[in-house]
Formats: C-alpha cells, structure tokens, sequence
C-alpha cells in the first residue's frame, strides 16, 4: 500500500494512476487547500483506491485518517508532496510554509514511526539551493542559502528526514523538482498566461523583464524519473536532482509560446529586473549525472517540455 500526501495535486494524479497501472494499493490524502479532488475523479470508486480529507500538518488527524487502511493493508511506502505551492503566499505569511510544507514532513514522519513504513519518498525542490547564479546544480552544491519562506522549509523538511533515517527510517528518496509542466494544470506560470489571455487576448502582462531562465520538466517524466529512483537507488539516504541537463529557457520564450498558441496578435508587456516576485530564483539549470547513473534521461528538453504543456493547458483551458 502507497500513501501519497497531497494527493490532490497535479504530480501526485499522475504518480497515482501509474502506481494503479501497475498493480498497487493507493491512500491519498488531501486538505484541499490547493488540490483538487475532482483530478482525483478517474480513480474514485477504484477497488485499490481511496482518499481522505486531512490536514496532514495536524500528527493527530493524519494518524486518525490513514490508521483504517494500515490496519488492513500496511503501507510500505509514503510518497511526501503536501507543500504550499504559491511562493508569494509564503512571503505574505510565513505560517502558510511552516504548517503545509514543514509540519507536514514532521507529522508523516511521526506516524511513519508509529506504523512501521519502511519508505519516505519527498517531493523537494531547487529552492532549497537558493540563487547561486548561473552555476550549474549538482546535488552537492552549496552553501545552501534558500531565498524564499518555501525552499527554507523544504530544506529544513530535507534535514528532518535525514535525521529519521538516522533514528528510524529506513529508506528515504529525495527528489529535488525543476518546473514541472503539464495537466492537469492547477498553478504555474503557463496556466497563469494562458488565463490572463483569456481575459484579454490583446495584452500579456508579464512579471519581470523575460529575461529569467529555469529548466521545466513534464509531468510525465518527472514521474518516470521519480519511480525510476525508487526501484534502482541503493543507498538508504539517496538525493537527487531530477530534470533535463540544458540550459532552460526564458520567460519571454514561455510568454512568446503562449501567446502564439492561444492569442497571436497579443502584446507582451515586460515589467524591470529579473525577479518576478520576493523569492524568486531568477536564473538554474541541473546537472543530472547522478540520475543519468541510474540510466534514466529525460526525452524531452526544456523547451520541448514547454510547448507540449502549452499546447495541453491550452485544451484544458478551453481553447481548441
């Protein structure tokens, strides 16, 4: 049995069904803050599947919501995503983070201990490097300097797991998310163009002079890569960088992509200076030896990962 926290998010949908395909057991929970049940819709009613709405943040509720389902199906393994997801939100009110993306961590682990659950999968993220400029990410780079109240959070969740395994756990996979893309779209800089174009199809107004460069992964193949770490990694403690190993791509080339796809006569309209907002990293790119030891690369860059995900938002979004 799986337990996947956050379930209700656009990862967390993808990494159920392939675990479904695959034959296994899964237990989402959710508090819906951010999720959405209905992407959880294909699945509801499912024999090997079943969600429940908790704050896992609150130990207490999360143990009351997943005790049932361990008591009949023990869990093997918990696959971590409950986090905030909107960095500005974080900096308007730091206890967003400290509750959603970090009591989070610290209450799963507790009922990990509780109950036995040998594996904890966490979703981490590039924040957690802070802005190191243009220096290419390898898994050992450092010093750590998170700029944002969501990469603090999720680097002190990186350190609490790092302590458990050392008291108790005995598996734990880290992996540190790029930009991911794809549907079903609930946040994210593609959705965000998309939307406002649909409002106006004349003006794009964009956060930033467009000039920022990040690398973006499709959801697809962030998940391949994430399952691909959890057969084939051997250590018990194991980190890794997931995304493609290029340069990125602008928000300009993301704003020009959107506009030609959803509203070709739209103006641009660019803001100054390079961070889109407090908290923004404005420039990272990976290196992705570690994963590519595995024998996993993504087959998608980039820029091709942005153009099928602006293509799919677009569908979702209603535009044929």
């Amino acid at each position: 049995m799986h337990l996947i926290t956050g379930g209700a998010g656009f990862i967390s949908v993808e990494l159920t069904g392939r675990l479904l395909m695959a034959g296994e057991s899964v237990l989402c929970v959710d508090n819906l803050s951010r999720g959405r049940l209905e992407l959880l819709e294909p699945y509801l009613g499912h024999p090997r599947f079943a969600f429940r709405e908790v704050d896992c943040g609150d130990y207490d509720a999360l143990s009351r919501a997943v005790a049932d389902r361990h008591g009949t199906e023990p869990f093997t393994d918990a696959w971590h995503l409950a986090a905030n997801s909107d960095i500005p939100a974080g900096v308007a009110d730091p206890r967003v983070d400290l509750n959603d993306t970090f009591m989070t961590t610290f209450s799963l682990l507790r009922v990990m201990k509780d109950m036995g659950v040998a594996s904890c999968r966490f979703a981490s993220s590039s924040a957690i490097y802070g802005d190191l400029g243009d220096k290419r990410l390898d898994e050992d780079a450092g010093p750590l300097h998170p700029v944002s109240n969501y990469g603090a959070m999720k680097l002190a969740s990186e350190a609490q797991i790092r302590a458990a395994v050392e008291a108790f756990l005995p598996r734990a996979d880290i992996f540190r998310f790029p930009n991911v893309v794809g549907v079903p779209a609930t946040h994210g800089v593609i959705l965000d163009f998309v939307r406002r174009l649909k409002n106006d199809p004349s003006r794009l107004v964009v956060l930033g002079d467009g000039t920022q460069r990040k690398i973006y992964l499709h959801v697809t193949e962030l998940v391949d890569a994430m399952l691909c770490i959890a057969h084939a990694a051997k250590h018990r403690y194991n980190v890794f960088n997931i995304g493609p190993d290029d340069e990125g791509v602008t928000v300009r080339f993301i704003a020009e992509a959107v506009c030609n796809r959803v509203a070709p006569g739209a103006e641009i309209v660019y803001g100054n200076g390079r961070h889109g907002w407090i908290g923004d990293v404005p420039t990272f790119a990976y290196t992705n030896a570690r994963l590519r030891g595995l024998g996993w690369t993504p087959t998608l860059t980039s820029a091709t990962a942005i153009a099928k995900a602006v293509d799919e938002i677009a569908r979702q979004e209603g535009f044929a």
